[in-house]
């Protein structure tokens, strides 16, 4: 025994805990004094047997080591037989006891010791003598019942070979707790019961064939019935970008959206514009409804409108209260939105949301790419997590050659954080639009490009020409064979 111990003291039952005095003898725990307090001190020997360390339990819930921690072995390793057919590890001293008491007096020869350091060192502990656990035929982890325990009994188990570990689950906090309720009996049934480790993230295909039977169903439509049939609509869970240049007409295409969203679906909505105040979304999403550009100064030769048609509009749309706006307050914070999306997820069921625009939020960040990355992550995880779907809008970096304003294609790779998003986003579109065209037509003719179709790739690459109705303010769903064969101009003869 190390001079630096103190005194063994003398092996007693300890009826708070429900444990016996052989029970005690065999852990080397005993009732002693440090310092002249009285103490319960757990013995910790190497594995070879000598006592090194000693684990000292004070009134007050003061645990002070005494001793060489770091070459001590399991508690109650040296009590226990090398290459048991199970070997039961819990999180702390007493529940070992706890454990092995029962065990006994049911004359099962499993060993049972614990942990030095609790959940936190847990990992550490087993690793440093993981060549003693292997010996066991089967490990079962019996950590207590939190987080912390369960937490710790998983990264435990990733030490051991497969199908070598589980764990156990009972039905009270830990083993101390069972054995002072008299439940000795539902210790075994869990020892037993224990389940085989694996990861969270493993599912069996024999375990998915009810719902891989069910069958694919058409997502929530779009307002535009062509791309609702190249993409088959909306799903939940899913996340979806647009892109596109300045002016080219992404507010347009996402209030139509919205619109399209509360008032033919019926469906409640939140909206996130960081671009531009909640009033000013109002009267965007009213002119929509009811064919009027209220966000423009009434002007009776070219956009005549009265604000009882506005205040007609806000009726409507007001009726069933289905769109909730978030208001920024002139800043972007990415954990306030969240909040956002997920006050309206439980309190209202909103599970519909639009966020434009996903840059804002990193504008003011040292290094923007990494900060898109770090969005896009979490953003991907709440969509998933909540079952929502999300459109986020996001500008695009400046191309070579021609400009998106004057009609330049949009690639993923002009997406200001493209990697982030492309690796989340299940479809990403971009708008097109020559706005400086001398032909009426070209100008006023949106090109939506599918640039990405996760769901079933069918839709990459197409293109879905609209026009726009200058009366109405609102966008119009065409045909490319509704136009001319060469609408934008230029001699129908010369293929350049």
């Amino acid at each position: 025994m190390s001079e630096d111990l103190i005194p063994r003291g003398e092996y007693k039952a300890i009826p708070v805990r429900g444990l016996t005095e052989e029970t005690c003898r065999k852990f080397d725990y005993s009732l002693s004094k440090l310092n002249g307090k009285r103490c319960h001190c757990a013995t910790y020997h190497v594995p070879e047997g000598g006592a090194v360390a000693q684990h000292i339990r004070l009134k007050g819930k003061e645990f002070p080591w005494i001793g060489d921690q770091k070459a001590a072995g399991l508690f109650g390793q040296q009590a226990m037989r090398d290459g048991p057919s199970k070997l039961i590890i819990t999180e702390g001293e007493i529940d070992a006891m706890s454990v092995w008491q029962v065990i006994n007096s049911s004359r099962n020869r499993w060993a049972v010791v614990s942990v030095k350091r609790g959940a936190g060192g847990a990992k550490k502990d087993i690793a440093e003598q993981l060549a003693w656990c292997e010996m066991a035929d089967e490990v079962v982890l019996m950590f207590d019942m939190d987080e912390d325990g369960i937490e710790a009994s998983k990264e435990c188990a990733r030490l051991f070979r497969h199908g070598k570990a589980k764990i156990a689950s009972l039905p009270l906090k830990d083993a101390n707790e069972m054995l002072l309720a008299e439940r000795g009996p539902e210790i075994i049934d869990a020892i037993f019961g224990a389940k085989e480790y694996r990861p969270d993230n493993l599912v069996k295909l024999s375990s998915l064939r009810e719902r891989i039977m069910t069958d694919p169903v058409v997502g929530m439509p779009w307002w535009h019935e062509g791309l609702t049939a190249a993409t088959y609509g909306r799903r939940f869970g899913e996340l979806d970008a647009l892109g596109a240049g300045t002016g080219v007409g992404k507010t347009d295409y996402i209030t139509q959206q919205i619109d399209y969203d509360v008032t033919v679906l019926g469906l409640p909505v939140g909206v996130i514009m960081l671009e531009q105040q909640p009033e000013e979304t109002g009267r965007r999403l009213a002119g929509k409804n009811v064919g009027r550009k209220f966000h423009i100064p009434s002007d009776p030769e070219t956009n005549e409108w009265t604000h009882e048609e506005l205040s007609g509009a806000l009726d409507k749309l007001e009726a069933d209260d289905r769109i909730s706006l978030y208001d920024h307050f002139g800043s972007a914070d990415y954990d306030k939105i969240e909040d956002f999306i997920r006050f309206l997820y439980h309190s209202e069921g909103t599970r519909i949301f639009y966020l434009d625009h996903l840059t804002a939020l990193a504008a003011s960040e040292q290094d923007e790419r990494k900060a898109l990355e770090d969005i896009m992550a979490r953003l991907g995880g709440l969509v998933k997590e909540l079952d929502i779907w999300v459109l986020i809008i996001s500008h695009l970096a400046t191309p070579e050659g021609k400009p998106h304003e004057e009609g330049g294609r949009v690639m993923i790779r002009h997406f200001k954080g493209s990697r982030a998003i492309g690796y989340w986003c299940h479809h990403m579109f971009g708008l097109e639009r020559n706005q400086q065209a001398e032909d009426e037509i070209e100008r006023t003719t949106t090109t939506l490009r599918c640039l990405k179709d996760r769901v079933t790739g069918q839709s990459t690459g197409k293109t879905f020409p609209m026009g726009y109705e200058h009366s109405t303010g609102r966008l119009i769903e065409k045909d490319w064979s509704d136009l001319d064969d060469n609408p934008f101009g230029g001699d129908d003869d010369d293929p350049f």
